[in-house]
């Protein structure tokens, strides 16, 4: 009867059966070992985050060298102090001037190269991996073999290429780290990311009900600025009295003071 692995032994043999070459194939890409561990570990971290998909995937090693090599190739490394230390190159002559080359070339070649010369991978398969078209593919393999032919002419020929590739790949030891530490890892990231997306979702809510408790509910338009007007004549002075103004004067002012005389109660 055959007997069904869990998931933890599932990934725990996927990992060490790949972990190893992919921490070879990811020395060649950066020429870094520790950004190739690095690079593996996350990935590997990515498949256990994603182990319900990567499981029935119809090439799981395949899911994992696509994540490998892409991180393992991410431009945010260059941010990175820690990835900015140079670090000591391989001791022989020939696998330093062959590791010199492929650093040379572009992270694109460089990966279509690994896949087609080191992997042994068709070029319509490089060209699915790297998503790109076949044509592309097969431009950056020969701009790539041009570039080992010029700078490695000795080591670059169709039939000592892969060899040398392999030779170079394995002239490091490279530890990686066990696979229960990668899946303990991985879910610890996991429950620290949820964690940030809680906090982030609680403060914008906060941030939402803050601004509709005190943003204005009405629209209110803005008082305009006085315009000033000019060539206005100042109001004319009083003149002199005319006659029937100042006779009706003279009898207001002699009258008493509590108002016309016709307004006193007058006593029988």
């Amino acid at each position: 009867m055959r007997q069904t692995l869990t998931p933890h032994q599932s990934f725990d043999a996927l990992y060490e059966y790949c972990a190893p070459a992919l921490a070879r194939q990811a020395y060649l890409l950066t020429g870094r070992r520790d950004l190739a561990r690095a690079a593996v570990e996350r990935a590997f971290e990515l498949a256990w985050q994603r182990w319900p998909e990567v499981a029935v995937d119809r090439d799981p090693p395949g899911w994992v060298r696509a994540a490998v090599h892409d991180r393992a190739l991410s431009p945010w490394h260059r941010f990175r102090l820690h990835h900015r230390r140079p670090e000591p190159p391989p001791p022989g002559p020939a696998d330093r001037a062959l590791l010199h080359a492929l650093l040379k070339l572009p992270p694109t070649q460089r990966r279509a190269l690994l896949l087609y010369d080191g992997l042994g991978l068709g070029l319509p398969d490089v060209a699915a991996e790297t998503e790109a078209s076949t044509p592309a593919t097969a431009g950056r393999l020969l701009r790539a073999h041009a570039t080992l032919a010029r700078l490695v002419p000795d080591q670059a020929a169709p039939d000592v290429l892969p060899r040398r590739l392999a030779e170079l790949a394995s002239s490091e030891r490279l530890r990686a780290a066990k696979a229960p530490s990668v899946r303990s890892h991985g879910e610890r990231r996991t429950r620290h990311c949820t964690h940030a997306a809680i906090a982030l979702t609680v403060a914008v809510i906060g941030a939402t009900t803050l601004t509709l408790r005190t943003a204005a509910n009405h629209y209110e338009p803005p008082v305009g600025r006085g315009t000033p007007i000019h060539d206005i004549p100042p109001p004319p002075a009083q003149g002199p009295l005319s006659s029937p103004q100042t006779a009706l004067r003279t009898k207001l002012m002699s009258a008493p003071h509590q108002g016309p005389a016709r307004l006193t109660p007058q006593p029988r």
